[in-house]
């Protein structure tokens, strides 16, 4: 399979970076094709400009500031987002990415006065992320998770039909121990091999 990896995380010596590896490691095991996005590190620019927002709904205009990133959503078959959950959502960084990269008319359809919005990914039939939270489980669900939400509801919601999808969270981040986050990183590996291979 195609996947996608897209990792938000400024500290390469960060625990989502560890993660980040695992999950490559582990994937290319399993004889799959990754390309890893690492917004940091690519120096991605977050910030959608004036201009940019201008040409928002022209088809085409609008892929011109992306294409490079846009053709990695094209070609991928499953996309895994490897982000902290900073203030319960995903970082402004992953934000970003998502709205200058998921334009109308490639990704998805905008909607009109006697239709909603039509999906586009069709081609994208698998989805998991893998966050880290501060905060508690409960707590987290109290709140409502707003990026598992961003994500494997929105985004979902541009790929195929019965797109699979995983949501794996390290909670309690800032008080973990050497093997509690031994035990998370054997967990992603496992995780996303098993989904990738339904």
């Amino acid at each position: 399979m195609r996947v996608l990896v897209v990792f938000s995380h400024p500290c390469p010596e960060s625990f989502n970076a560890a993660i980040c590896k695992t999950v490559v490691s582990s994937l290319e095991a399993e004889g799959h094709e990754v390309k890893l996005t690492d917004l940091y590190t690519q120096g991605f620019g977050p910030v959608m400009s004036a201009q940019e927002r201008r040409n928002y709904h022209t088809p085409q205009a609008n892929t011109l500031p992306v294409a490079g990133h846009l053709a990695d959503i094209m070609w991928c078959q499953a996309v895994i987002f490897i982000y902290p959950t900073w203030w319960f959502g995903v970082p402004a960084m992953l934000k970003g990415w998502l709205e200058r990269v998921w334009v109308p008319y490639e990704t998805f359809d905008m909607p009109t006065a006697d239709r909603p919005m039509q999906p586009r990914m069709q081609h994208i039939s698998h989805m998991a992320v893998i966050t880290t939270c501060g905060a508690t489980w409960w707590q987290s669900k109290l709140i409502g998770e707003p990026g598992r939400k961003t994500l494997l509801r929105g985004i979902r919601f541009l790929c195929r039909r019965r797109c699979r999808t995983m949501y794996l969270a390290k909670y309690k981040m800032d008080s973990s121990t050497p093997e509690s986050r031994a035990e998370f990183l054997a967990r992603a590996g496992r995780k996303v091999a098993a989904l990738m291979a339904r």
